[in-house]
């Protein structure tokens, strides 16, 4: 049974079951979803993403520790790891490189495993922050797999995107390459005393330069309540930050740079947006998969196994397959 008051006192063994109850999808779970809702939606969520091996966990390491020393903010840590491909569980990589954390009652670090979920986020990972939300945490940083071009999930989740590149990764426009430049509202480059991060600094800023559409570009589905917002406002222009994550260089100002991206969304009316096309896109998500759910629950199973085979034998199309199952064709 899970105390919700011990939850949101900030007792962390008590939120550590409660999130696993979310990840679970346990009746429990979501009954507490439900319950803390309307407690959330006051959290900073930023979203750290890049290609893998550009330091993104020796970075968010790091912030974490400027927000506790220098502005006294709680941060919440949701690092989504690479799954087991024997037992689906998270392989917990970033755990052991966050362990100078522990001990802090300040943070809170949740290791996640994706699953197989594209995007570089978890399935869950949309309840496991608002339950974090809910609890009080003034900022939430949400970690992504790392695996390049389907890294854009996270822009749905954060109301501030990081993206990190860093030198001597093979190409030097690898991040526009990936398609995760077009998200980033902090472009940050990580190993900065790496040979070649001239070349790289050149490529990123050549790029916005031009044209790069800043700020909700991500959010293309709903461009026209947005370009109302964007054009009563000045364009926010991702600043290029070098770091180097293990000697502390260059952290102080990636800090600055995401609470003065708070204050522009604030002030420009855009973290109410932000929040809406958020909550847009989780409704969608819990809607499509209840539809499917639904749908399961109608079609006998033999008769779905009929179509497949009808698939694997190449007699239909998988296209032609789902308008059978739907009824719209007979078999």
């Amino acid at each position: 049974m899970i105390d919700y008051d011990l939850v949101a006192q900030g007792n962390q063994l008590a939120l550590s079951r409660l999130l696993t109850e979310v990840e679970n999808g346990t009746q429990s779970g979501r009954k507490a979803l439900d319950d803390f809702f309307i407690k959330s939606g006051r959290a900073h969520l930023v979203g750290i993403t890049g290609a893998p091996g550009t330091g993104k966990s020796s970075l968010v390491s790091c912030l974490t520790r400027v927000f506790r020393q220098q502005y006294s903010m709680s941060v919440a840590i949701v690092a989504i790891d690479p799954s087991s491909p024997f037992t689906g569980g998270a392989i917990l990589g970033d755990r052991v490189r966050m362990r100078d954390l522990a001990g802090d009652p300040g943070i809170f670090i949740r290791s996640m495993a994706s699953r197989g979920a594209l995007g570089g986020l978890a399935n869950a990972t949309a309840g496991v922050v608002q339950i974090l939300d809910a609890a009080g945490f003034d900022v939430i940083m949400i970690e992504t797999v790392g695996a390049g071009q389907n890294e854009v999930d996270i822009a749905r989740l954060a109301h501030t995107t990081i993206v990190v590149d860093s030198p001597g990764m093979g190409d030097d426009i690898q991040a526009i390459k990936a398609g995760i430049l077009e998200i980033a509202d902090i472009l940050v480059i990580n190993k900065a005393d790496r040979p070649g991060v001239e070349n790289t600094e050149r490529a990123l800023r050549a790029n916005l330069d031009l044209g790069h559409t800043v700020m909700m570009n991500h959010n293309a589905g709903h461009a026209t309540v947005i370009s109302e917002i964007e054009s009563q406002r000045k364009d926010w222009i991702p600043p290029v930050l070098r770091t180097i994550a293990t000697q502390n260089s260059g952290i102080t100002e990636v800090v600055s740079s995401i609470l003065d991206h708070r204050r522009f969304l604030e002030e420009s009316g855009l973290w109410a947006v932000r929040d809406q096309e958020r909550l847009r896109t989780e409704v969608e998500h819990q809607l499509r998969e209840e539809l499917v759910e639904r749908w399961r629950k109608t079609v006998p199973a033999e008769k779905y196994e009929e179509v497949l085979k009808k698939v694997y034998a190449r007699k239909l199309s998988p296209g032609t397959a789902i308008l059978t199952l739907m009824g719209d064709y007979s078999l």
